[in-house]
């Protein structure tokens, strides 16, 4: 096991980002809810205790005991560094007015191990609605800005730390000192967990774990399950039994493309033509939901009867990444439903598999370097993420072949356009929705009264915040007549500059 940061949640919608910087210096870290601490012992080089939308002054709100901990360096964030000092008998009150946003820095100690490097009128990001106002004996304060006196405060003797303010974001200027300063120089990390180091554990581990063992998994020709079987094809070779279904709600020509880039990998997979079965499962649905579980239980129906042609299978192998695990052990219970998550659940029960899942402490971008690591091709590295049910939540309403093609042609005119203009790889996400609306139109002198599509196309780093991509509007202008001259049936292109929150990247 890798030398680690601890991160313990308290709800904060900062947690994963401090998660994200921390292995931005190559350190190993990983998240668990303030209610369950796992074992503390030497793999654990130091604590980061969150942020959180709640007051410590609250009755029942996240604790801890702190004495669990022992001698390992504690860094509190926020909500963290109240509840640090209030549990050693400091004051924490109400703000007189809410301090969020951007501060700087009035007073710096540079003397302190924490703050080298940090500037005296650095810029922090605050958001808090309580403030410490005033601090035991035992602790000093290292930091202030104009409004909050105790912006960092420190133990004398023993090594706890605590700030005010965010450093994982990036209106925080020099944030990323201050955690390098913390997780390197104070808890004396090494620097050593690199997408090579990762490779080389992780193969190993999964020899000994799988040995001679048939592990059967479903690809999709996506980033995630693409790294996670080429893991375990690294580790059992032809062991590794991969299907591919096509569900009749891929992209154009998609199903042939990626059985190929499979082939030439060298993966032992199996091509699987189940359009009539999904359609038939569809026909007549249009509630998003309803349409998801018609998808998922008839993608379940087909795998499982596949995966039973392969004699004496005992893994399921699946692409769960670190957030999919994070979103699992909520602080606060489970989270309302958005919309279903498109990882099949079931699976595993319904066939008696063990499940294997090599990449369930990366994030995406972690992914991606992993997946370069291993020499993977870049096409399927940079290939922008496609939702499991496909068209089936792309088409609003209910599905047909029909709108299944239309949308097959528009969607291909709208990517092919993106990759001609080098704009493909400036936009995290974009994909066409066929709208279930008809507009008039006008095409030589002839009336018509054909569909709409909207584009969308979306900046972002992990898919948990997005904003519409600006593209170019000589761009959009050509993209839109060009589906409209070539796609029958659609008669008029809108583009959707909605952003993530309040909207969702995916329309259903």
């Amino acid at each position: 096991m890798p030398e680690q940061i601890l991160i313990l949640d308290f709800g904060s919608q900062y947690t994963q980002l401090i998660a994200r910087r921390v292995r931005e210096l190559n350190v190993y870290c990983e998240i668990h809810p303030f209610n369950r601490i796992p074992p503390i012992d030497d793999h654990i080089k130091g604590v980061i205790l969150s942020g959180s939308p709640c007051s410590v002054r609250d009755q029942g709100s996240p604790d801890i005991d702190l004495s669990v901990f022992g001698d390992i360096p504690v860094l509190g964030v926020c909500y963290g560094a109240q509840l640090m000092a209030q549990k050693s008998g400091g004051e924490v009150k109400p703000s007189q007015m809410r301090e969020y946003g951007r501060s700087r820095l009035t007073t710096v100690d540079h003397h302190n191990e924490l703050l080298k490097e940090v500037s005296q009128d650095s810029q922090v990001w605050m958001s808090h609605s309580d403030t410490i106002t005033s601090l035991p004996e035992e602790y000093q304060i290292v930091a202030s800005t104009e409004s909050v006196k105790v912006a960092a405060f420190v133990h004398k003797t023993k090594k706890h730390f605590a700030i005010q303010f965010h450093p994982e974001v990036t209106h925080s200027t020099e944030g990323k000192n201050l955690l390098r300063n913390f997780v390197v120089h104070i808890c004396g990390c090494s620097q050593d967990w690199t997408p090579d180091q990762f490779v080389e554990a992780t193969v190993a581990d999964l020899k000994n774990k799988l040995g001679n063992d048939k592990v059967v998994m479903a690809l999709s020709g996506g980033v995630d399950s693409t790294v996670a079987a080429s893991l375990i094809h690294h580790a059992i070779g032809k062991n590794l039994y991969c299907i591919f279904v096509d569900n009749g709600l891929l992209r154009k020509d998609e199903f042939q493309q990626v059985l190929d880039s499979y082939q030439g990998m060298g993966l032992n997979i199996k091509g699987v033509d189940a359009k009539d079965k999904f359609y038939k499962a569809l026909k007549g649905l249009t509630d998003p939901e309803a349409k998801r579980k018609a998808i998922g239980k008839t993608f379940i129906e087909v795998f499982d009867e596949e995966a039973h042609r392969i004699k004496d299978v005992a893994w399921l192998g699946q692409g769960t990444i670190y957030p999919d695990v994070i979103e699992s052990v909520s602080v606060n219970g489970p989270s309302v439903t958005i919309k279903s998550h498109h990882n099949v659940g079931g699976l595993p029960a319904k066939m008696n598999l063990k499940v294997v899942e090599p990449l369930n402490t990366l994030f995406k971008d972690e992914v991606r370097l992993v997946g370069k690591t291993m020499g993977l091709d870049p096409n399927i590295l940079g290939r922008h993420p496609f939702p499991g049910p496909g068209f089936g939540i792309r088409i609003l309403g209910d599905i047909t072949a029909e709108k299944v093609r239309i949308l097959q042609e528009v969607d291909h005119i709208f990517i092919k356009g993106l990759r001609d203009k080098n704009l493909y790889d400036q936009v995290w996400q974009a994909g066409a929705m066929l709208l279930p609306v008809q507009s008039v139109g006008v095409m030589g002198d002839e009336r018509t009264y054909e569909s709409v599509v909207a584009l969308r196309a979306v900046v972002s780093v992990d898919g948990m915040t997005a904003d519409w991509s600006h593209l170019p509007y000589e761009f959009l202008s050509d993209i839109s007549s060009s589906i409209i001259n070539k796609v029958k049936g659609v008669n008029r292109v809108v583009y959707d500059i909605s952003s993530k929150p309040p909207a969702t990247i995916e329309w259903e």
